[in-house]
């Protein structure tokens, strides 16, 4: 039906850098808001930031300054650019959208997660 797939996760030094990616495909008509969460180990995931698909943002204090989301309306894509990255930052990081099928109901997807650890 539908799922999103994210990428870009891996193994970063304090103060690096990456850039995750999620790409949604399947039985889409549109989709709307995006986002990412993140669960560190021992903790309840948490949000990261969303993207409406008017282009408003919304970001956890974590991520202020350090963060940013962005998409690609054409690929159903959004990315999350991670700056100034700390080891608080360790965790499994997952991607989210509403998304309205061809059949025209509209549901909240996950993807699998992308794991990004900061360790030096």
């Amino acid at each position: 039906q539908v799922q999103l797939v994210e990428s870009g996760g891996g193994l970063v030094q304090p103060g690096g850098s990456l850039r995750l990616s999620c790409a949604a495909s399947g039985s889409i008509f549109r989709v709307s808001a995006m986002g990412w969460h993140r669960q560190a180990p021992g903790k309840q995931r948490e949000l990261v930031a969303t993207l409406a698909s008017g282009g408003s943002t919304t970001y956890a204090d974590f991520a202020k300054g350090r963060f940013t989301i962005s998409r690609d309306n054409a690929k159903n894509t959004v990315y999350l650019q991670m700056n100034s990255l700390k080891p608080d930052d360790t965790a499994v990081y997952y991607c989210n959208a509403r998304v309205l099928s061809n059949q025209l109901v509209s549901n909240n997807y996950w993807g699998q997660g992308t794991q990004v650890t900061v360790s030096s």
